[in-house]
């Protein structure tokens, strides 16, 4: 159980708070929108988009995904915590790893065998040439099944818990 204290006390203290959100210079012209309450309450339908909403943008853009995330969360009411939390799938420690894996995964759906040879050093707008195309697809691939499988599992997760209480509750009375 201090475990969990623990998590939650760090990461109450990473996440940003909706006045610090709301002073940021990019999210200034939708800062009204920030303080809404609704984007901040545990709700099942705005978690579930929140959740989206983070997934996608932590795999489709590599920096302020957060600033970006949140300011989706205005328009499609998601919950601005989850989007936030879930932005941190792709973070400086990760990444190279997520690069290479989307290098994989856009080679596979491309058809093309990856090459087993190393890049030849020939300048770097030609490198990102040959690997840019393939990585951007398994980057978009990730962010969109990445957001539909998030939504579901958080809807699910939320009946699931939903039914539970009302099993537990029945069986009592």
């Amino acid at each position: 159980m201090p475990f969990f204290k623990t998590l939650h006390s760090s990461l109450q203290r990473a996440l940003p708070t909706r006045e610090s959100l709301a002073q940021h210079t990019w999210l200034k012209p939708i800062a009204h929108h920030l303080l809404n309450p609704q984007l901040w309450r545990l709700q099942h339908e705005s978690v579930a988009r929140g959740v989206a909403i983070g997934t996608f943008w932590a795999f489709v853009i590599p920096l302020g995904q957060t600033f970006v995330a949140a300011a989706n969360c205005t328009w499609w009411r998601g919950n601005i915590p989850a989007a936030a939390v879930m932005t941190m799938l792709t973070n400086p420690l990760t990444f190279g790893f997520w690069l290479w894996l989307a290098y994989r995964v856009g080679h596979l759906v491309l058809g093309v065998p990856v090459p087993t040879e190393t890049l030849a050093i020939t300048g770097w707008s030609h490198n990102l040439q040959e690997v840019g195309g393939p990585i951007l697809l398994g980057m978009g691939i990730f962010g969109v099944a990445g957001a539909t499988l998030g939504y579901l599992l958080v809807k699910l997760s939320w009946r699931l818990r939903v039914a539970l209480r009302r099993h537990k509750s029945n069986t009592v009375a």
